[in-house]
């Protein structure tokens, strides 16, 4: 059987790897990369709330990973709109 706490130890290091991913995120060029680093720390946070409540767990996970890309898409438009180098 899966120990409870092998999820909460495994979702701190996912949201800790994947918050430092997303900060050196910027300098990676390729957006589908960026948005793959904020959904690590969205997992991440979703298995250390998994450790209380599978339905708090679920409904972050879906929030986040929601709002987290809309985010990142508008931002990316946005720099394309003004000519940047995304």
């Amino acid at each position: 059987m899966i120990d409870v706490n092998l999820f909460f130890y495994v979702g701190i290091f996912l949201a800790i790897a994947g918050s430092l991913a997303t900060a050196w995120g910027p300098g990676v060029k390729d957006p589908i990369i960026r948005t793959f680093n904020t959904e690590v720390a969205s997992i991440g946070v979703c298995l250390v709330l998994l450790t209380y409540n599978h339905v708090l767990a679920l409904l972050t996970l879906l929030a986040t990973t929601v709002v987290i890309t809309f985010v990142l898409f508008r931002a990316i438009i946005r720099l394309e709109e003004m000519g940047a180098d995304v």
